[in-house]
């Protein structure tokens, strides 16, 4: 499929998906189309009419957010039904449960769809579409189950540190672990966390041309807040990189003292490289905390939120 192709596309997904967009005269007005071209270009390349796609997805936001721990009504309200008992009827028949039970089974949030586009939390989608494997390498499939794998799980640790006393969090639980010397020690859950999550505020300003951020505060529901506001933009930046085959590409880094170049590509396996590390170094803190997580594998992890679905 073509680049402007694949972006017009695109371009009707996040009319679909915008919040203010609640019927397909509103879905068709955001991609600046009639209804009955909006419907028929979505219908033809995705295989879902536009309504049917808005009302899977946003099940599937609501089944994420029951398992997080939001209230059934609240959940109801965002999904945009008008009634309670809407809504209830509405997910019993797609998931074959109650939403009351969400939480306690802990089921997928994904639903059986016709082209992989499914809601990725806590903002975008995942599109996992069978057309990406005739199109692109392999690896770039990889590359992105690897990128998933790891906001989704560097958002469940932060969670999880929540749970932890304030003396737990800053204990020296490995003296003298420094994986990056240059970034200062990794010795303590607070350390690791914040490193986990200002990594990848310092690449995009360096990627986006801001500011250096300010990445001291280590409170981990701060830290929590700010890893929300990053992921969409984060991923952006990759599925931008990748969209235009610009992996060889170089950026000048003009955060580093004197400024410095880097390879795209060398950057985001620079940051997986070392979020894998330490993230599994936060496993660690967590066991001797006292908190047990799971064992952070990408397979245990795809199977979890897919429910074995393609």
């Amino acid at each position: 499929m073509p680049d402007q192709e694949r972006d017009r596309l695109r371009e009707l997904l996040d009319a679909v998906l915008d919040e203010n967009n609640r019927t397909l005269e509103d879905m068709a007005g955001g991609a600046w189309s009639s209804p009955y071209h909006f419907s028929r270009r979505l219908t033809r390349g995705t295989g879902e009419p536009p309504v049917t796609m808005r009302r899977r997805v946003l099940l599937e936001r609501a089944a994420w957010e029951l398992g997080a721990g939001r209230s059934v009504t609240e959940a109801a309200w965002a999904a945009g039904y008008e009634s309670v008992d809407g809504f209830a009827r509405a997910f019993t028949r797609a998931f074959g449960h109650p939403p009351s039970t969400a939480a306690e089974r802990g089921t997928s949030h994904w639903l059986p769809a016709p082209n992989g586009i499914h809601f990725h939390p806590p903002t975008s989608l995942w599109v996992d579409t069978h057309e990406a494997a005739a199109t692109r390498p392999a690896a770039a499939d990889v590359t992105e189950l690897m990128l998933h794998h790891d906001v989704e799980d560097v958002g469940d640790l932060l969670a999880l540190a929540q749970g932890v006393s304030e003396e737990e969090y800053r204990r020296v639980h490995v003296p003298g672990s420094a994986p990056l010397s240059w970034d200062g020690p990794d010795e303590s859950l607070a350390q690791v966390l914040r490193h986990l999550v200002a990594t990848k505020e310092i690449w995009l300003a360096a990627i986006e041309g801001h500011d250096v951020p300010d990445t001291e505060d280590d409170d981990p529901v701060a830290l929590a807040d700010r890893h929300r506001e990053i992921v969409p933009r984060w991923l952006a930046v990759v599925r931008d990189i990748d969209r235009r085959a610009a992996w060889g590409d170089r950026i000048i880094d003009a955060l580093c003292d004197p400024p410095e170049s880097f390879v795209v590509s060398s950057v985001i396996a620079h940051v997986l490289t070392f979020s894998a590390h330490r993230r599994q170094l936060a496993r660690l803190m967590l066991r001797l905390a006292g908190v047990v997580p799971d064992a952070g594998d990408p397979i245990e992890w795809l199977q979890r939120r897919t429910g074995g679905l393609r």
